[in-house]
């Protein structure tokens, strides 16, 4: 199961729904600007998902063939992972 680790909120500043860490054990300055797209992830992932119920979250709210939802969470969730994000 994948999950962001606490100490995340997201934020809407100027019409961008941004994602800003709060945690003292998450080590990064700065914030990370979602899409909405990666918003969708984000909120998967924040309750805890599969890659499969990140694939079926993105085929539910968007029109995209299910190959493309596959390689747009697997690039994310490397991003995630890159960062160190996930639990």
């Amino acid at each position: 199961m994948l999950k962001l680790k606490d100490g995340f909120v997201l934020k809407e500043i100027a019409g961008k729904c941004v994602a800003v860490p709060t945690g003292s054990d998450i080590d990064f300055n700065g914030m990370i600007t979602l899409n909405p797209t990666a918003k969708t992830l984000w909120d998967c992932l924040a309750q805890g998902a599969e890659m499969e119920d990140l694939v079926a979250a993105l085929l539910a709210a968007y029109d995209v063939e299910e190959e493309t939802a596959v390689a747009h969470v697997a690039d994310f969730v490397e991003k995630l992972k890159g960062l160190n994000f996930l639990v």
